[in-house]
């Protein structure tokens, strides 16, 4: 049985040897960097199974894999990268690594919330710059903290905000789980209510724009909004709107309609935002997990062949 990492990361690498991940899977070959295509069809050629990590197979690519039963795809967003219909059609099973970086992605938003309420992204801008100034901040404990989607990510966001001593309410379209240092409450309430409001939905047709105009002018005017989520969960143009109109405090924003954001994108002209590059789930810790959990799945896959 051929397995094959297609396009292993110099710094995915470095992981594999220093948690000695090989082990998990023996003879596992090992593509360091991204193949071209002769090199990806020479890996691809009698591979029964492979680790994908981010390179895109369309139906014609998949329709060459003729030995191909299964597909480890590293992160939850396989449908951006695999044609899963096409996958389906030729019997090819796609298989996710989920879980791996709640904590990671949970704190990044906690972070940013605690960078939009004390300016420091714009501070650090300014003092660059040669200017010197301290502006008023807020704290976060004992302001209301408004998790929308509570999965793995919120779950952990609830955590971490309630040690901080902050009021969390929450919305989810299912029951939350109990014991969960919240309240669970209806979705405009929670906007109208909170102090900060952060996104943890995945993207479907559902909650595409879930946050647009008419839930922009239910926030708070000092509300902060914060998105590690999917960029297509705001109306982007709303939201700018709403920002460049002062009607809310701050948005921190992860994630965009378009990546990489444009160095031209109004977002980056307001001084009242702060962005990261989609970056929220980018940990050591996590990546070691996301690769380990990886191996297991592609581990036990052999062994039920």
């Amino acid at each position: 049985m051929k397995t094959v990492y297609i396009d292993c990361t110099e710094y995915g690498h470095s992981i594999v040897k220093e948690h000695s991940l090989l082990d998990k899977v023996p003879g596992l070959v090992l593509n360091v960097g991204d193949p071209d295509n002769d090199t990806l069809l020479s890996l691809l050629d009698g591979a029964t199974a492979i680790v994908n990590g981010h390179t895109v197979m369309n139906a014609g690519l998949l329709g060459l894999c003729g030995a191909l039963k299964t597909i480890v795809f590293l992160g939850t967003g396989a449908s951006s990268y695999i044609d899963l219909a096409a996958a389906e059609k030729h019997g090819i099973n796609v298989l996710t690594v989920r879980g791996y970086g709640n904590r990671t992605n949970a704190e990044h938003a906690f972070a940013l919330m605690l960078s939009a309420s004390r300016n420091i992204a714009n501070m650090d801008r300014e003092i660059r710059q040669g200017k010197w100034a301290t502006p008023v901040g807020i704290e976060l404990s004992g302001k209301r903290l408004g998790v929308v989607g509570a999965g793995g990510v919120g779950t952990e966001l609830i955590k971490i905000a309630h040690a901080f001593g902050m009021d969390v309410v929450a919305w989810n379209r299912s029951p939350i789980p109990e014991g969960l240092p919240c309240r669970q409450v209806m979705f405009d309430e929670l906007l109208a209510s909170s102090d900060v409001v952060s996104l943890h939905l995945t993207l479907n047709d559902a909650t595409r724009g879930i946050i647009g105009k008419r839930q922009l002018a239910m926030f708070k005017k000092e509300a902060i909004l914060v998105n590690v989520g999917r960029g297509a969960l705001i109306d982007e143009p709303a939201l700018i709107e709403v920002l460049k109109n002062k009607e809310i405090r701050h948005a921190a924003l992860d994630v965009f309609i378009q990546e990489p954001l444009p160095p031209s994108h109004e977002l980056t002209t307001l001084d009242n935002v702060t962005l990261t590059a989609h970056a929220a789930f980018n940990s050591h810790e996590a990546m070691a997990r996301l690769l380990s959990q990886g191996f297991d799945a592609l581990a036990q896959t052999i062994e039920k062949h």
